[in-house]
């Protein structure tokens, strides 16, 4: 009879102490990339403020041959605002209280009710100091978020990449690159590296290549575009006879950018063949190897005709922050972040 009673005392235990268990293992985070879940009054959100809110995060993505939004916005009321929404990946909170708050302030946290997700808080005093806000700090709030989901992209890509490109890279070029694991077809040159899924829908590529880096004058561009269109038709051939591939110089913006701390010069637009009918959207990154004193450009570009490519280019981009010039092998990558983080 002891026994019995020790037997079900000690089963209760287990009973209770994998309930508190499991009651502490916090879920994952839901819904798709690029998908974000608002919550502000009613009121604001159909006032002038929340139409700017909305506006920059529906804003098209640049560098895109046809308009897509940057985000897919779900808007809630705050007593909307529970249960399965609450553990959506992306999350923006808007709060208006002219008692509590004397201007706009932007917050983040990590985590709040679901692994894997980013709560941006928003406080103002009124509706017109949010849209004096927007407009001050325009792409402020969407460029946040972007750079959240690729903060994830790099995640997946640490854990899981290609090793041919791996491999190629290292050996050629003495650098380190975590490209998709998809990307097992390749063609490895003297100083110019192509990989690709070779997919039927979203065919994504990336290629790598340096050259002798000689004045600041390397980092504008007018000089990148011309060093692209010249090793792209070196090395990048079309189909037919003759056709090669191309930078549409009337759509190419450059963006100066701060990665691991160092100057990264971004082109951003559309390439297509010359003589052939293929095209879409490309990303670039223009490295500064010191040590070697070289330029390290590292490329993705996308062509998927048939259907939207936005989440094909971003995630090719992601893998661009994943490389690593000799003296950062052991380097996460990191980006300015312009919004503060709740301790």
């Amino acid at each position: 009879m002891k026994i019995y009673s020790l037997l079900i005392g000690f089963f209760t235990l287990v009973l209770v102490m994998t309930s508190c268990n499991s009651g502490s293992v916090m879920r994952n985070a839901t819904g798709f990339a690029y998908e974000i879940v608002v919550t502000m009054d009613k009121s604001i959100w159909e006032a002038p403020a929340g139409r700017a809110v909305r506006a920059e995060l529906i804003s098209h993505v640049p560098g895109l041959p046809q308009a897509e939004p940057a985000f897919k916005v779900t808007y809630v009321t705050p007593d909307q605002f529970n249960g399965l929404l609450t553990y959506v990946r992306n999350i923006l909170i808007v709060k208006v209280d002219k008692t509590q708050y004397t201007k706009v302030s932007l917050n983040y946290e990590n985590n709040r009710w679901a692994k894997g997700q980013t709560v941006m808080v928003m406080t103002a005093p009124d509706e017109e100091s949010i849209l004096e806000y927007v407009n001050a700090h325009p792409r402020n709030i969407v460029d946040f978020f972007t750079q959240c989901e690729r903060k994830r992209t790099i995640s997946q890509l640490e854990k899981e990449y290609s090793m041919v490109v791996w491999n190629h890279v290292k050996d050629r070029f003495d650098v380190q690159l975590k490209a998709p694991s998809t990307m097992t077809y390749y063609r490895d040159t003297t100083g110019f590296f192509w990989a690709s899924n070779n997919a039927n829908t979203g065919r994504s590529d990336i290629v790598i290549y340096d050259f002798p880096y000689t004045d600041k004058n390397t980092f504008t561009a007018e000089y990148l575009i011309a060093k692209r269109d010249s090793v792209m038709k070196q090395n990048m051939p079309g189909t037919f006879p003759g056709s090669y591939m191309a930078t549409d110089t009337a759509w190419v913006t450059y963006t100066p950018a701060t990665i691991n701390g160092k100057y990264c010069g971004v082109l951003r637009g559309l390439w297509h063949m010359k003589g052939d009918m293929m095209g879409g959207p490309f990303v670039s990154h223009a490295r500064l190897d010191e040590k070697n004193n070289r330029v390290v450009v590292v490329e993705g570009f996308v062509f998927a005709p048939e259907t939207d490519k936005r989440n094909f280019i971003r995630r090719v981009e992601s893998a661009l922050y994943t490389l690593r010039l000799p003296g950062e092998f052991e380097e996460e990558a990191t980006e300015n972040v312009n919004v503060s983080e709740k301790k």
